[in-house]
């Protein structure tokens, strides 16, 4: 990368940390630390990146896929397959062009545990370009899926030639980073209550300023208990409360999330009432 070309990927480089302002990282926070800062320092609406919105991002990603010839392969999966297994070699990244996948680590015991369910516009396996030799975790298609599998070398090599590529990358990183620190403080010290709500809202991409239900596609009580960390029986009781309380609708295709299920994340139950 040439010496001009440093300044101005250091000058760009706050547009991605920023990202840290959003109202979508205090709804992945979900806690009290999240709520506070927001009231002592509101976010300026106007001044929120446009490199943070997703559309923008996904339509980003496309773009620069569709720019490679050598080193790329579409790859179609049906639901519930491996796209690569804890232990196989790490030599690419993969782009979610369409539906979800989610990543399982499996301990010498036996145990699994999801560790992320991502969606379309998100990419995953990038862990071979810090030096990982092996896959740490599982990767498996929730549902029907494509995907775009890029070579590590030729990515590396358009992270160094392309100053807006590797702006959005690390936009990215950070955003998931965000995301993976506060599963951890979720997991420690929410409710399995709150965490299902904020699971499904995390799943429907519920923005805090979203106004309009957003729909998510089929989804196993048995998955969600495991992304979140009880058991199917308190999942199949939360969900009906949940539906009972008008906060959610689903069958057996599709789950409809409405804005109330907000108030289960910012605000603490008190019997089956929550406050405003």
């Amino acid at each position: 990368m040439a010496e001009s070309e440093k300044r101005i990927f250091t000058k760009r480089l706050p547009l991605a940390i920023r990202l840290v302002t959003s109202s979508r990282q205090e709804l992945a926070l979900g806690n009290p630390v999240a709520l506070a800062r927001r009231k002592s320092a509101p976010v300026d609406k106007k001044n929120v990146p446009f490199a943070a919105d997703k559309k923008r991002l996904t339509a980003g990603w496309e773009t620069f896929l569709t720019g490679i010839s050598k080193g790329k392969t579409v790859l179609e999966f049906h639901a519930k397959r491996n796209i690569f297994v804890q232990g196989d070699l790490a030599e690419s990244m993969f782009f979610l062009d369409r539906g979800k996948v989610k990543l399982a680590v499996t301990s010498f015991e036996g145990k699994e545990a999801i560790v992320a369910t991502l969606g379309s516009g998100e990419f995953f396996g990038e862990g071979c370009l810090a030096g990982q030799p092996l896959r740490m975790a599982t990767a498996i298609s929730v549902e029907d899926c494509t995907l775009t599998r890029v070579e590590k070398p030729v990515m590396a090599r358009m992270l160094h030639e392309h100053i807006g590529l590797a702006e959005m990358f690390v936009t990215h990183l950070l955003s998931r980073n965000i995301r993976y620190e506060a599963d951890l403080v979720d997991q420690f010290f929410n409710s399995s209550e709150v965490r299902l709500a904020r699971m499904l809202l995390l799943l429907s991409h519920f923005g805090n300023e979203s106004k309009t239900e957003s729909v998510v596609p089929g989804i196993s009580q048995e998955h969600l208990a495991e992304m979140v960390g009880t058991t199917r029986s308190r999942i199949n009781f939360f969900m009906n409360k949940f539906r009972k309380l008008g906060f959610i609708d689903y069958n057996s295709r599709e789950m409809t999330v409405h804005k109330g299920l907000l108030k289960v994340v910012r605000h603490p139950a008190k019997g089956d009432s929550y406050d405003e």
